[in-house]
């Protein structure tokens, strides 16, 4: 019956004349119905009852798509325009707005070029690491604003989301029994052990009510600026989670696609923005569950579609296969890179981080960024030659030690990135990682003087505060006998990666 009933409202929202149109192009969902025309596109909710939403009634629909202009209005402002009712006149035809029975419901939104999706700028290779690191800026700063909700243990909260997933799996053919009780066990195994750490994030505020889909479709360059769209509006007990199992969709969607160093870059940003780094070693397991829900997405959608099974189930395949991936433990390990202003330490340390720990990689320990928030300012406003005061700068190695020896006392990997041209400090990271028995790569990048200054004097707002005086001085100083590798840093960023790799390999 729903079915019969959405024919009607299809052919009526696909005719152009009900637009008074020339044409009308339709995108299709697992639980959507778009139609754009002209500027307009006007969004309907398929009619479906699954374990996780019901659109089962016009009046649900209705209700559904109030609380999505609702939601969506604080992150992608102007986008949505509201909610337009179709009727049934006393004729029995369709109409929007006016008529005397409720036959559905849509969303108006503003069209805009689907170029714009982060989705398809990552395919075409337009997705940059600007564009990554504001859109990280901008879901740390959703986060923080979001309402704080209550509603039991951290653990219990990730517990609902398995049982979806369970359900949502029972309903395909697509897996056989057996791998699912076994997929199903590891995520509950792996539950236990993080408990204790997810019920204490609950309750210093980190459950809340977040976007609840966020992955690559779902956020847009609108207006020159990264902004996010079409969040979970018809279940709240999706979408009220941790906050960083939220970015985890994100960060999967990156890694899925093949692309680790953005995936990387995102949580680091996200991480130096939002100060939330306690929960960094739960990633691994909360992109686990999201690539597990892309599965059963896609294993149901099997069960529904006509067209080309064969790439839904290599689909869910692959999604399946991700998660399992990501549920093997490795061993913590410390990467400390150092060397002179110019050496191109943060740069070798952006594209290095992916490839070391689980996914989404290492978390980076950046003497600069700990600096600017010593001082509680942005990484790009340059301090005042005062910050940087010997005993300033002593206190910053020892946060970066206490910063990295956290996470790795906590299983995760971390790479150190900062001049270490003082004994002291490299002294300093040397013995954290012997007291905590954790494999420690120790790489100083060397270039020529020449090198050093013409990438001094070629950088742009940043970080970094360091400029021709200060590397100056540098060059002029003792640093040492520096015992660690030492790498050529006047090659390319990927040879340079591919020789600590390389290095860290053979212990």
């Amino acid at each position: 019956m729903f079915a019969q009933d959405q024919t009607a409202v299809t052919a009526f929202l696909t005719d152009p004349v009900t637009h008074g149109a020339e044409t009308v192009e339709t995108i299709e969902t697992h639980i959507s119905r778009i139609f754009l025309v002209g500027q307009r596109a006007f969004k309907m909710k398929r009619a479906v009852k699954l374990p996780y939403v019901d659109f089962s009634s016009p009046e649900l629909r209705l209700k559904a798509c109030r609380r999505e202009v609702e939601l969506n209005a604080a992150t992608a402002p102007r986008l949505y325009l509201g909610v337009r009712r179709i009727m049934r006149d006393h004729e029995g035809r369709l109409v929007f707005d006016d008529g005397e029975e409720l036959a559905d419901a849509v969303v108006e939104m503003v069209r805009f070029d689907q170029g714009s999706l982060f989705d398809r700028m990552a395919i075409e290779g337009r997705l940059t690491a600007e564009l990554v690191t504001r859109a990280a800026g901008m879901i740390a700063r959703f986060h923080h604003a979001a309402p704080v909700v209550h509603q039991g243990s951290g653990s219990a909260n990730i517990a609902a989301v398995l049982r979806i997933n369970n359900e949502g799996f029972a309903t395909s053919r697509v897996f056989k029994t057996d791998e699912l009780a076994g997929f199903n066990h590891a995520f509950e195994r792996k539950l236990v052990d993080y408990a204790p750490l997810l019920d204490a994030r609950e309750v210093a505020g980190n459950v809340r009510r977040c976007h609840g889909d966020l992955h690559l479709r779902n956020i847009c360059l609108l207006n020159g600026e990264p902004r996010l769209f079409d969040c979970i509006e018809f279940n709240d007990q999706i979408a009220t989670v941790d906050t960083l199992y939220d970015l985890a969709f994100l960060l999967m969607d990156l890694w899925h696609r093949g692309f680790p160093q953005l995936a990387n870059l995102v949580m680091n940003r996200y991480l130096d923005e939002s100060a939330d780094e306690d929960g960094f070693v739960l990633l691994p397991y909360l992109m686990a569950i999201r690539a597990a829900v892309r599965a059963h997405v896609a294993a149901t959608q099997v069960e529904e579609s006509n067209d080309d099974p064969g790439r839904l189930v290599a689909e869910a395949r692959s999604y399946f296969d991700l998660a399992l991936s990501l549920l093997d433990p490795v061993p913590p390990k410390l990467i400390a890179i150092g060397g002179l202003s110019g050496s191109g330490k943060t740069t070798v340390t952006e594209a290095l981080a992916a490839h070391v720990g689980t996914p989404p990689g290492a978390r980076i320990i950046e003497s600069d960024r700990i600096r600017k928030a010593l001082h509680g300012v942005p990484a790009e406003r340059k301090l005042p030659a005062s910050a940087y005061r010997p005993e300033m700068s002593e206190t910053v190695y020892r946060e970066m030690a206490c910063r990295a020896a956290s996470i790795l006392r906590a299983g995760g990997s971390v790479v150190v990135d900062a001049v270490f041209d003082k004994v002291t400090n490299r002294d300093r990271i040397e013995q954290m990682a012997r007291n905590l028995q954790v494999p420690c790569s120790r790489i100083w990048l060397e270039a020529d003087s020449a090198v050093l200054r013409n990438r001094v004097a070629a950088r742009t707002a940043g970080p970094s505060d360091a400029d021709l005086g200060i590397l100056s001085r540098q060059l002029a100083s003792e640093t040492g006998d520096v015992h660690w590798s030492r790498t050529n840093a006047n090659r390319g960023v990927d040879q340079v990666v591919r020789e600590i790799l390389s290095l860290q390999a053979r212990g």
